[in-house]
């Protein structure tokens, strides 16, 4: 079974949501929500220096106070030789989390992708 890791920044983005009992997970697991490091930082720095993944960062949330997890995810796991798991889907010219993987050569699946490599069943 794969060790998963995840972002403060993600944490804070369940903090803000609707899901009460998804925060009760992620309070009972504080451990998986590491604080960004300097490395990390500064990878998400070379994300944003690249022009069209400036617009991952959507204005209207970011007004309303809003958290952005996406590079720090993405920035975990270049640092850390990890794997992005995620439901969103690459698209030709897109600044979905699959594209800025596939620009920095960071590992990444789709949902059921992962739950394939990892013989889940249902």
């Amino acid at each position: 079974m794969a060790a998963f890791v995840s972002t403060r920044e993600v944490f804070r983005e369940i903090e803000d949501g609707p899901i009460e009992s998804l925060l009760e997970w992620a309070k009972q697991n504080r451990e998986l929500f590491a604080t960004p490091t300097a490395e990390e930082g500064a990878f998400v720095a070379r994300i944003y220096a690249v022009p069209r993944f400036q617009q991952n960062v959507e204005q209207k949330k970011l007004l309303r106070g809003g958290k952005v997890a996406d590079p720090f995810v993405i920035a975990r796991a270049a640092s850390e030789n990890r794997t992005v798991v995620t439901i969103e889907v690459m698209k030709p010219h897109a600044v979905k989390i699959p594209n800025i993987c596939a620009h920095f050569g960071v590992k990444c699946l789709s949902l059921p992708e992962f739950m394939e490599a990892e013989g889940w069943t249902f």
